[in-house]
């Protein structure tokens, strides 16, 4: 578990997990709105040696980044309704393919999700602080 005092301490532990990110990984981003999930994509990105802007891609569902080291690809399926929506959109070759992928909102989908993938989970504790967040990863 880390704890996250601000966004600059998201976006440094995300790219930290960019930076060891292997080929054919898949990430899951769990957590409500505003808890820093896009700031955590952005950080991984950079790790991946990523430098045009990263955002959520919330309307589009996937975003692709080639530029870096390993391809990323970045879910956002907050408005997907089933997860068959995501065949539309060629998926699989996203999750099996040479790259990485980082899926937000991925407890929407889960069905779909392997089991070999890495769990990160981002939650608030206003008890701490409003900008507090408590990451965890699960391999």
């Amino acid at each position: 578990m880390i704890e996250s005092h601000g966004a600059a301490d998201t976006f440094a532990y995300g790219k930290a997990l960019g930076e060891k990110a292997a080929s054919g990984e898949i990430y899951t981003l769990v957590g409500d709105l505003g808890v820093g999930k896009t700031v955590f994509t952005q950080g991984f990105a950079a790790g991946l040696g990523i430098t045009e802007p990263v955002n959520s891609p919330t309307f589009t569902i996937l975003q692709s980044y080639e530029e870096g080291r390993l391809p990323l690809y970045h879910f956002d399926v907050y408005r997907i309704g089933d997860a068959s929506e995501m065949d539309e959109i060629g998926y699989e070759d996203c999750f099996y393919g040479e790259g990485v992928c980082l899926i937000e909102w991925a407890d929407l989908v889960a069905e779909i999700i392997p089991k070999e993938c890495i769990r990160v989970t981002i939650e608030k504790d206003l008890a701490k602080g409003f900008d507090f967040r408590r990451i965890v990863v699960e391999r």
